[in-house]
């Protein structure tokens, strides 16, 4: 097994990307492997911080989002807008911290602590 390229932090040369970069460019990774990566040192001996790279002649557009998928996409966001107390939609996201909408947190008087 080759080792991967190994450059320092903001120093990788043209034509390597990371997902997010690829992302913001309307690409993705496409089955590739990694090509690279990227190590950003830290402080008291804790081990760098490591992103991969990948090749950006490789990369593939990113597939078209289809009306199943968003169909899928809004179900999944109005079930983390249901709060599991009151059973009615919060308008917003339920905080995990609290696990259900913050009046029915404000009126519980164990907290979100309970146990089901």
């Amino acid at each position: 097994m080759a080792t991967l390229p190994v450059y320092r932090w903001r120093l990788a040369p043209d034509g390597y990307a990371t997902v997010r970069q690829l992302r913001a460019r309307g690409l993705r990774p496409g089955g590739q492997d990694v090509a690279a990566q990227l190590e950003r040192p830290r402080r008291r001996g804790r081990p760098p911080l490591v992103a991969y790279l990948y090749r950006v002649e490789l990369a593939l557009p990113v597939r078209p989002m289809t009306p199943r998928k968003w169909a899928a996409l809004a179900k999944a966001n109005a079930a983390r807008r249901l709060c599991p107390a009151c059973r009615t939609d919060a308008g917003y996201v339920i905080p995990t911290s609290l696990g259900m909408c913050v009046p029915c947190a404000d009126s519980d008087p164990y907290g979100s602590q309970r146990s089901a």
